[in-house]
């Protein structure tokens, strides 16, 4: 049976989905992030007459889109929403968090992600090594599989996953599909997804690709096209917040950030916690999460950068004081 371990980090909530030794799944949350299912006191702010859209501002100051509003409803009214999705960094804009209108005997929360808010499960809920092998498979989308790899990369149209690998065309398409699914469970990818098979000249070959992926993708709820005769095929899927890619592809310095957080808060032993990183995670590192830092470890911090790291590879360490 699987189940949900958390870990509280500081700046993020980390969630693994783990089934015996197996990660099924993870999802991240960063505090103040709109969460799909829960509801918020909102203003409608702007309506066309008659409309069943538009925008509204919620009690934190933060903008929505919203639909499902009743015709008569007018500019400055009050209510409730329920949030379905939340906002998404893209390149060069915000897509607004997405709602939809209830009514007030309706405003009980309701969430849809597996993920709560806030949970207390100790930093040891993870097994060593569980949540890195998802950061560093998120950090550089891309999974290996016996015979090639598939590198997952976002626009914004879709999120799109290629197959690379040295096998025959036929032997790749279905070596991959493991490899696929983990991947959509594991960087909690939603909304349009494009897969870019090798291209299968016989129909056979195509249909032997379909009936394996419909099965290796039974229990995600999910529509998709059949392959067509390019090797393309489109799933669509459930998109409430971004995923781990996307995360990574808007916010990679933020990533780095907190994951070096969680190196120095998982050092053991008595002195300073020395931590080193390229200096461009230095000044995102907040000095709320620094005195976190201190207060959960019972240690003084200290900060040096060398330019000689990668951003995904911070250090630490105790030294004396």
């Amino acid at each position: 049976m699987a189940e949900w371990h958390f870990e509280q980090g500081i700046g993020e909530l980390r969630g693994l989905l783990i089934e015996g030794d197996t990660i099924v799944a993870a999802k991240l949350q960063w505090p103040g992030e709109l969460i799909a299912g829960d509801v918020h006191p909102a203003q409608l702010t702007t309506k066309k007459a008659g409309a069943r859209r538009g925008h509204v501002m919620l009690e934190n100051g933060s903008e929505a889109l919203v639909d499902h509003l009743p015709g008569a409803l007018n500019e400055g009214a009050s209510g409730y929403v329920r949030i379905s999705r939340s906002s998404i960094a893209e390149r060069g804009r915000l897509k607004l968090a997405q709602a939809r209108w209830i009514d007030g005997d309706a405003a009980a929360p309701e969430p849809s992600s597996d993920v709560p808010v806030t949970h207390s499960k100790p930093l040891d809920g993870f097994a060593a090594g569980d949540w890195e092998e998802v950061w560093h498979t998120a950090s550089s989308g891309s999974l290996a599989f016996s015979g090639g790899e598939i590198l997952c990369s976002v626009t914004p149209a879709m999120t799109v996953i290629d197959i690379d690998g040295e096998l025959p065309p036929r032997e790749l398409a279905l070596a991959a599909i493991p490899a696929i699914a983990q991947a959509l469970m594991w960087l909690g990818i939603g909304g349009s997804i494009g897969i870019d098979f090798p291209t299968l000249q016989a129909k056979a070959d195509r249909r032997a690709v379909d009936e394996a992926l419909n099965a290796a993708l039974v229990d995600w709820p999910h529509e998709r096209t059949a392959m067509n005769g390019f090797g393309f095929v489109q799933l669509v899927a459930r998109l409430e917040g971004p995923s781990l890619l996307h995360r990574f592809a808007r916010s990679r310095v933020g990533m780095c950030a907190r994951y070096a957080l969680r190196l120095a808060e998982r050092t053991q032993g008595a002195g300073v916690t020395l931590l080193r990183v390229h200096p461009a995670l230095k000044a995102k590192l907040k000095p709320e999460w620094l005195d976190e830092l201190r207060r959960r470890t019972g240690r003084e911090v200290r900060i040096e950068t060398d330019p000689a790291l990668a951003l995904e590879a911070p250090n630490a360490q105790i030294v004396s004081e």
